[in-house]
């Protein structure tokens, strides 16, 4: 009975327009005007799309990264266009001397960052099964150990100048209750969430804030080409998307831009969800009733109205 009314059809009564929003620039000209950004994983991507963000607001942008060729042709594309400096740095987040020594060059080059925004990741589908604990560790290495290797290098620096300085991590909605196929990342992303949300109460008399970002799916080549190498996962999803869309990457630049901005300024501690509204809908016991026809209410009222008893 329940698949006469649509239940088994999930999905199919959105009409949400496809169209993408005209998007651009939220904050002022000149934002970032005296501010130095520490971005990893800054070389496509939303990184890429975060840094040409804050680039054009008026920043000087380091981009640290481990394909120093990469990073190379975004700093100079982000430069030739918005007329700030880029700088590209190479480093594996997952080494702290690396680290160290990619974050010596940005000092001594343009300075001591004042923004720093943990985008690196690594991520794959898998069955949990056939992951081999290298490959688990690489995940959580990347994600957990790397964020906080930046975090601590650049922390400490700034407390020792006596400077504050806003941090803001790239985590994920799935972090709320856990996600199969995804384990290491989910394990990662929540302790980097337990990580910002520490430091915010511990590092904030230093004058540091720390954020993360949660997103949904916003399509990046990247992400989607390891996540959905089919491509069906990308269409099943705007079934559970209220919005009617994925996220645009320039959607998420303003966000983060925003967050470490002095407009923001007491925001701190805080997991922003931007999904397009993908969460509540998906934890709701009765949203797939969307799917339903006036026709069908109409009929279901009936039956309804003809229940006897409690």
């Amino acid at each position: 009975m329940l698949s006469r009314f649509g239940f088994t059809n999930f999905g199919r009564r959105f009409v949400h327009s496809q169209l993408q929003p005209r998007v651009d620039i939220m904050l002022p000209p000149g934002t970032f005007s005296d501010r130095v950004a520490l971005i990893t994983g800054g070389g496509t991507g939303l990184g890429k799309a975060m840094a040409t963000t804050i680039s054009r607001l008026g920043a000087t942008v380091a981009l640290l990264s481990r394909k120093l060729d990469i990073l190379q042709k975004t700093a100079e594309e982000i430069s030739s266009e918005t007329g700030n400096k880029v700088l590209a740095l190479q480093a594996d987040v997952r080494n702290p001397d690396a680290v160290k020594s990619a974050i010596d060059t940005c000092v001594s080059d343009v300075g001591l960052p004042s923004i720093v925004i943990n985008n690196a990741a690594g991520n794959f589908i898998s069955p949990t099964q056939r992951l081999s604990a290298n490959a688990f560790k690489t995940i959580v290495d990347i994600v957990l150990l790397g964020t906080a290797n930046v975090i601590l290098d650049v922390g400490k620096r700034l407390i020792n100048s006596r400077q504050g300085a806003s941090f803001l991590a790239i985590t994920t909605t799935y972090t709320n209750f856990g996600s199969g196929f995804v384990v290491p990342s989910a394990a990662a992303k929540s302790g980097v969430e337990a990580l910002t949300m520490s430091l915010a109460s511990e590092w904030g008399r230093y004058g540091m804030r720390f954020n993360a970002i949660a997103p949904g799916p916003i399509q990046t080549k990247g992400a989607f080409s390891r996540l959905d190498p089919t491509g069906k996962w990308s269409k099943q999803v705007l079934h559970r998307i209220p919005t009617g869309r994925l996220g645009q990457p320039l959607e998420i630049a303003n966000l983060a831009a925003y967050l470490v901005s002095d407009y923001a300024s007491w925001i701190t501690g805080e997991i922003v969800t931007f999904d397009g509204g993908e969460l509540p809908f998906s934890a709701g016991e009765f949203n797939h009733l969307t799917e339903v026809t006036d026709q069908e209410w109409d009929e279901l009222e009936a039956m309804i109205r003809n229940v006897k008893g409690s």
